[in-house]
């Protein structure tokens, strides 16, 4: 487990600024209050075999203790590098990417499990969206009683998805938390 070097943390903020805008500086400057320590610090970003982990500082001094060949996971999984050398947000970091998300979309429950399935969001299954949605940006996607389901690319603008006929692609499909199901082996 080590600190992420400046190519890496660049690549990491950037997708993350892509689903949180400004809202970026609450992830990182916010206060820990894990650990026996009064002042226990912040949390930071670590990397351990190719995943990049959330975690609080106090932790990561606890975890100094084991051997990084025993060690399984520290914190939350929020992401991953990949051979290329890209990295991709992984359905673990939904809680933190959604409470600081920058465009929402919201599903009518008829179209839920369509989206839960890994399949795109339609116009038909829109049920609202936040105003400046830009095609490009990052938006996570919330059932009508503000439970997170996922995140993915909007495909159209706020103003586009009006004009929109009902089986128009809205949201591109990246995660969900269908996938805790789907892919419980690789998580």
């Amino acid at each position: 487990m080590r600190p992420l070097d400046e190519t890496e943390t660049t690549a990491v903020f950037e997708k993350l600024f892509k689903f949180t805008g400004n809202n970026l500086k609450n992830i990182v400057e916010n206060p820990s209050h894990e650990g026996p320590d009064p002042d226990s610090g912040r949390y930071c970003f670590r990397l351990h075999k190719n995943k990049v982990y959330y975690v609080s500082e106090s932790l990561v001094k606890r975890a100094t203790n084991i051997a990084r060949t025993q060690l399984v996971s520290l914190g939350t999984c929020i992401g991953r590098f990949t051979h290329g050398g890209s990295f991709h947000l992984t359905v673990q970091c939904l809680s933190l990417v959604a409470s600081n998300a920058k465009h929402k979309v919201w599903l009518k429950p008829t179209s839920e499990m369509s989206f839960l399935y890994g399949n795109h969001v339609l116009k038909g299954g829109l049920g609202r969206i936040t105003e400046n949605i830009v095609p490009g940006d990052g938006v996570v996607v919330f059932s009508m009683s503000d439970v997170p389901l996922g995140f993915g690319i909007a495909a159209k603008s706020t103003q586009d998805c009006r004009k929109l006929d009902p089986n128009g692609i809205v949201v591109l499909h990246q995660t969900d938390i269908g996938e805790y199901l789907r892919m419980e082996d690789d998580l």
